[in-house]
């Protein structure tokens, strides 16, 4: 499969967990929803373990860059989910989803500063679409 085929089935399994975890939150705080969120997390990655891990690949993977994946993984799957489910708690689906998926237009200034990536007008039309769909699902 290409690029774009791996980008879609992602945004569908993204499109469709909050409804999920919108549901699974009804009647339990968002910490003690992470908390079993995480679990599902900790089978995927035993299942990783069993059927896909290289452990050659692992052993020769250098300090800085496990350090800086954990911290990704820290950051991504506990602070941010954690502030997700906090305001998917009491926010709308329809609005929240949008509204916490700005973080492309994070992640495309920061792309732009820190690796020098280039900066097209395509780019930032689209950069512009995408702000826009956000504000009027969010405000309107």
């Amino acid at each position: 499969m290409n690029a774009f085929t791996w980008a879609i089935l992602t945004a569908l399994i993204w499109g469709v967990v909050p409804l999920i975890e919108k549901s699974g939150l009804a009647k339990v705080t968002p910490l003690t929803g992470l908390f079993f969120r995480s679990i599902g997390v900790v089978f995927g990655l035993i299942i990783l373990s069993i059927f896909m891990v290289d452990y050659k690949q692992i052993k020769s993977v250098d300090l800085k860059s496990v350090a800086l994946l954990m911290l990704g993984g820290f950051l991504a799957s506990f602070v941010a989910q954690l502030f997700f489910y906090q305001g998917l708690k009491i926010g709308q689906v329809s609005k929240m989803v949008p509204l916490s998926g700005t973080y492309p237009l994070v992640a495309f200034v920061l792309g732009i500063i820190i690796f020098k990536e280039s900066l097209t007008p395509l780019k930032v039309l689209g950069v512009c679409f995408i702000s826009f769909g956000v504000w009027a699902l969010h405000f309107k």
